[in-house]
């Protein structure tokens, strides 16, 4: 396992954080209102700047270049989650479902215009909540003329406001089937953008289809199986394990740089103990939840047949870890981490949706401990 970078990792690596100077990132603040187009229309101005670097095109058609693609998105979560979150939601679970098993045709229409930027995706899993293992898909489909036409509900879709397509996962004659919807298309109804605790520059949804008329060449399936459902939910948890990266980044460099800056008794309070060791252990859960996912996006990349529960592991330690290392960035920012407006406060308020988002961390234990059962 060589986590040595290359050479075109470094330059891309590099070219993310030259985009992200202070000026960018005072403007990425702007995301973070309540008009929907606004944010529309700021993300689409991001996706076209990332497309320029090459970005988006990482490990979309392929799906093999795990490690390349972790190095870049590591960065990016860790100068704006909510612009993360919305990139990769777009890329990396749309893109990438489109990418994996659509047609040539679908493929032609879409995959260009994400590569440079030009299309905001989303795709609704879960009828209701955030997880998909205990809740059936309800949303059916029935064959007509030219297509099928489409009845059910989906919650808590991210990018639903703002998306150009949408990819209902739904269920035809007892095989499962992604709809591929534009964001016109009559029967399609997204509902009110939802008031998040966190990921405020983010738009999360519920959307509802009524006699929604899908045509049979925006279809991807059947499939008999699960398969794809699971391939898209490693996909989610493997996003969600490096925006928990990100977040633990922000977190951390917040509270070292207040501890450094922030005097009590006439010295800087990273000179008391208490304050040190409580940066060393949020730094040791930083490098351990790396270690933790680098490890098991080479799993992937590789085939290894234990990726699957090495990535549940990584999501559950690595989201928990966030939300551990923003609430001791709070501690010691103190007052100051109380009020809003600063890195550690939001990365609190995202961790949550961590580890409730994708494969929860009850869910993954689960998942692990059946793993650990099937083993001996």
């Amino acid at each position: 396992m060589n986590f040595d970078l290359k050479d075109k990792e470094i330059a891309l690596q590099e070219k993310l954080k030259e985009l992200f100077d202070p000026d960018s990132r005072s403007a990425l603040e702007q995301m973070h209102c309540e008009d929907t187009q606004q944010i529309r229309d700021h993300l689409l101005q991001w996706l076209m700047t990332l497309g320029r670097t090459g970005y988006l095109a990482l490990g979309l058609e392929n799906g093999k270049d795990s490690m390349s693609t972790l190095v870049a998105q590591e960065t990016l979560a860790t100068v704006s989650p909510s612009l993360f979150l919305s990139v990769e939601v777009t890329v990396r679970i749309f893109g990438r479902l489109v990418a994996s098993f659509g047609t040539p045709e679908q493929k032609n229409e879409i995959l260009p215009a994400i590569k440079q930027g030009r299309l905001i995706g989303a795709v609704a899993l879960s009828e209701t909540g955030m997880s998909i293992e205990n809740a059936p898909l309800n949303t059916t489909a029935l064959s007509m003329d030219g297509g099928f036409e489409v009845d059910g509900s989906k919650g808590h879709v991210v990018n639903a406001p703002i998306a150009d397509w949408i990819a209902v996962a739904g269920n035809w004659e007892e095989n499962i089937i992604f709809l591929l919807i534009q964001k016109d298309a009559e029967g399609l109804s997204v509902g009110q953008r939802l008031s998040t605790l966190g990921y405020n520059g983010a738009t999360m949804a519920p959307v509802s289809l009524e006699n929604c008329f899908v045509p049979s060449n925006a279809v991807i399936g059947p499939f008999k199986e699960e398969n794809p459902l699971k391939t898209l939910r490693m996909w989610e948890d493997q996003i969600l394990t490096v925006g928990s990266l990100g977040l633990m980044r922000r977190s951390f460099d917040t509270a070292r740089a207040y501890a450094k800056n922030h005097k009590t008794g006439g010295k800087p309070i990273m000179a008391y103990q208490v304050v040190s060791f409580k940066l060393a252990e949020m730094l040791t859960l930083l490098q351990t939840a790396q270690l933790l996912a680098y490890r098991a996006a080479w799993m992937v990349e590789t085939g290894d047949r234990e990726a699957g529960v090495l990535v549940h592991c990584a999501k559950v330690f690595c989201s928990e870890s966030a939300e551990g290392v923003a609430s001791s960035a709070l501690q010691i920012l103190g007052g100051n981490g109380y009020v809003q407006g600063n890195p550690a406060e939001e990365g609190y308020r995202n961790a949550k949706y961590l580890r409730i988002a994708g494969t929860s961390s009850e869910i993954s234990r689960m998942k692990i401990a059946d793993e650990v059962l099937r083993n001996e």
